[in-house]
């Protein structure tokens, strides 16, 4: 997968936060198309359905605005469904004569060819899914007055397949909605709150009524209020594993073209007790029904059942950034650290079987907060499971996560057959009362009383393994246990282990952390998957334990010795539940 860069990311991470930001939501649609054949593939063209223009200054040269013009294959035959075909584009610029200057990209698109008011580009080939048909630069015209409009309208034409029309509207000026960048704390402490008084300006050409206010916020931060006119929404289809919170507010009034506005009472931004490295993102729009739709952008909403928001004029002395057009400018953000742990806790497993028998093994680790972690900038995985494979077994089936190396962590191109030791990473984020549950097949091929193999949550980086975030490092480790079924002549002792560096053994627990009784008391909620691709943290989830063999979790912090008797003890266990069973 491409890495983004952080701007990328958070652009991303704001779905349509951003891109909405266009006067009207985007359009991918035109008129209907004309009945075709059955086997004659139709292609639609997409783009802004509205963009306004700077318009044209007394002096100087006119500021350009820029848009795309797409083109969609709805084919879901990668290797197949494309069209090897020539093809032409027409675009109808009479509609926008003597309102705008059309010119179209070369760099980024087909060869064309402006005769007149009419743009002709000729291209082959269309892929499935979307790609760029033309790149529109546009200027208001000489001579052209604020509220100008005209349509530009593209059609295609192929021989063996149809495209639907599709219409875009210029128009010269309009409001441009900036919102200025809040001084806001960045370091802070679980529990403290600090005001938002969010502050914007219309630097337009006209009024906007009403206004559309998105706030979005990552899962350790929280804005208490919340007001009638907004609606709520937990989660992001994208990006689920952040845990955004999204508030879309309907704000009535005459926003005035050159005036600043603030809200009525400040918002109040709080860093919960499971905050660490958090995100907040307020933006500004005209409010209308595309504007929401566009933003809301499927996800369902609840409505709020607090007070009204209001924005009112801002004091004399308040200004926001330059003028500006673009849509980008609607739009801030903030980064927070919050100086918070998070106790990652790993967990093994106990199993038998006899020689040549195949058993599962369920080990991983659990967050118990009560931050959550997450990368949302570099996009980073936050830890790995570090798994030594007991002695006398071997893996048959490895979590798709798991990548297979030598037994001192080095490179290993073989990937299919059994390796000594397995990495396996999480993703982005690990939320509180999750974790990273994982699931192995081993071949028993050795009968061994007491093997043990090391199951360690660190740091991905094996050189750097310590956590920087978990303040309890000796309940990072844990041990998969493996007890044969033979007669014990040819056993063999535990794994030497450790307490994770804390200078001392501690008692481990003996079942693996469970998600229901997290001290995060926010079980369920994942920011990491289980080998078999659900949540994990999850009622569903493994848990550790196996029902089949009578196995429990073992989390171990001790000496080899005391692995060894652990063992021991859990072989002779196995055994006699073995005996009341045969």
């Amino acid at each position: 997968m491409t890495r983004c860069s952080p701007r990328t990311v958070l652009h991303r991470a704001a779905g349509s936060f951003a891109a909405a930001g266009l006067l009207a939501a985007v359009s991918l649609a035109g008129a209907a198309a004309p009945a075709q054949a059955a086997d004659t593939p139709v292609f639609t063209f997409g783009g802004p359905a509205e963009t306004a223009l700077h318009p044209y200054p007394e002096s100087g040269r006119p500021e350009s605005s820029q848009f795309g013009i797409t083109l969609y294959n709805p084919s879901e035959d990668e290797e197949n469904g494309g069209f090897g075909g020539d093809y032409t584009l027409t675009f109808d610029l009479s509609g926008v004569a003597g309102v705008a200057d059309v010119k179209i990209d070369g760099e980024s698109g087909p060869d064309c060819t402006i005769t007149g008011t009419k743009a002709v580009c000729e291209d082959w080939g269309i892929w499935p899914g979307s790609q760029t048909a033309a790149d529109l630069v546009v200027t208001a015209a000489d001579g052209s007055e604020n509220g100008d409009t005209g349509t530009i309208t593209v059609t295609g034409q192929a021989d063996g397949a149809a495209f639907t029309p599709f219409t875009t509207r210029l128009t010269v000026g309009g409001p441009d909605l900036v919102m200025e960048q809040l001084p806001l704390r960045t370091e802070l402490n679980p529990g403290e709150k600090q005001p938002a008084p969010i502050t914007f300006a219309n630097r337009g050409t006209r009024d906007a009524d009403g206004v559309l206010l998105t706030l979005r916020y990552s899962h350790g931060l929280d804005i208490p209020q919340r007001y009638s006119n907004c609606e709520y929404t937990v989660g992001d289809p994208d990006l689920p594993d952040f845990g955004w919170t999204t508030a879309l507010c309907s704000v009535e009034g005459a926003f005035e073209a050159g005036a600043t506005y603030t809200l009525a009472t400040p918002l109040t931004l709080e860093a919960t007790e499971r905050a660490y490295y958090d995100t907040f993102l307020y933006g500004i729009h005209e409010n209308s029904a595309a504007q929401r739709t566009a933003q809301r952008a499927g996800a369902p909403y609840e409505q709020g059942t607090g007070g009204v928001l209001k924005a009112v004029p801002a004091k004399k002395g308040a200004a926001a950034r330059g003028t500006d057009l673009t849509p980008y400018d609607n739009q801030q953000e903030a980064d927070f650290r919050t100086e918070n742990t998070a106790d990652f806790v790993a967990y093994g497993d106990e199993v038998a079987g006899t020689e040549g028998s195949f058993v599962r093994a369920d080990i991983g680790f659990r967050n118990e907060g009560p931050a959550w972690i997450g990368h949302i900038r570099s996009r980073e995985d936050v830890a790995t499971v570090d798994f030594t494979v007991p002695q006398g077994a071997s893996v048959t089936s490895k979590p798709e996560r798991c990548r297979a190396v030598t037994a001192d962590g080095k490179y290993r191109g073989d990937q299919n057959s059994p390796a000594p030791r397995y990495f396996c990473n999480t993703s982005m984020t690990v939320r509180d009362g999750a974790g990273l549950d994982l699931s192995f097949e081993l071949r028993v091929d050795k009968a061994m009383v007491g093997a043990s193999g090391e199951v360690t949550v660190r740091h991905t980086f094996l050189k750097d393994p310590k956590l920087p975030f978990d303040p309890k490092p000796a309940n990072n480790t844990a041990y998969l246990i493996l007890n044969g079924e033979g007669d014990g002549s040819d056993s063999g002792g535990a794994t030497a282990g450790g307490d994770g560096g804390s200078g001392g053994p501690s008692t481990p627990p003996t079942s693996a952390p469970d998600p229901e009784e997290s001290p995060s008391g926010t079980a369920g909620s994942s920011g990491s998957t289980t080998s078999g691709g659900s949540s994990a943290g999850t009622a569903g989830g493994s848990g550790g334990g196996l029902a089949s063999t009578g196995s429990v979790a073992l989390i171990a912090s001790g000496t080899a010795a005391a692995a060894l008797a652990a063992g021991l003890v859990l072989f002779t266990a196995a055994r006699r539940r073995a005996a009341r069973h045969s």
